[in-house]
């Protein structure tokens, strides 16, 4: 028998085994049998409060006083059990007025160029001349104030851990 052979028997072997399933043994998994999960997922009971079953007890089928749309829209559903809501963002920090400008400059001149290209427009030289320098200049000028330096309140250690 030829190498090339055994190759193609194995993988005839793969192939026709493809869909079969695999059977595992105990002592192959890397965890305890304790922690497989179930075939089933088992259901989960929630149990009502008191006030609830007072209301029920007391009005037959459960539609206390005041128990409208809007106190069943306040109920806690099983399913949403569990999922994180973040808290809002803070606001963002207020900007001066030069700051807002170097933005516009950065952004605003390279696509006042791409929207006169896009359509078409023919430019005269000096606002051509004013959108690059708009670029430069808002560039510029949010390098500059940027600083070189670690902020008032880092303290003395920089935040570096050894």
């Amino acid at each position: 028998m030829t190498p090339q052979s055994d190759e193609d028997e194995v993988w005839r072997q793969i192939v026709a085994s493809f869909n079969d399933t695999a059977e595992r043994d105990s002592a192959d998994q890397p965890w305890p049998d304790s922690e497989n999960l179930p075939a089933e997922p088992s259901r989960r009971v929630v149990k009502r409060s008191d006030e609830e079953l007072l209301a029920e007890d007391e009005y037959g089928d459960g539609d206390a006083p005041g128990d409208g749309q809007e106190n069943r829209d306040n109920r806690e559903d099983p399913d949403d059990e569990g999922h994180y809501v973040p808290p809002p963002p803070p606001p963002l920090p207020k900007t001066d007025a030069t700051t807002k400008i170097a933005w516009l400059g950065l952004f605003g001149g390279p696509a006042y160029l791409l929207l006169s290209a896009a359509f078409g427009w023919s430019l005269p030289g000096w606002v051509l001349f004013t959108a690059v320098a708009a670029f430069i200049g808002g560039f510029v000028a949010l390098v500059v104030r940027m600083g070189d330096g670690p902020p008032s309140d880092s303290g003395w250690d920089d935040g570096a851990v050894v």
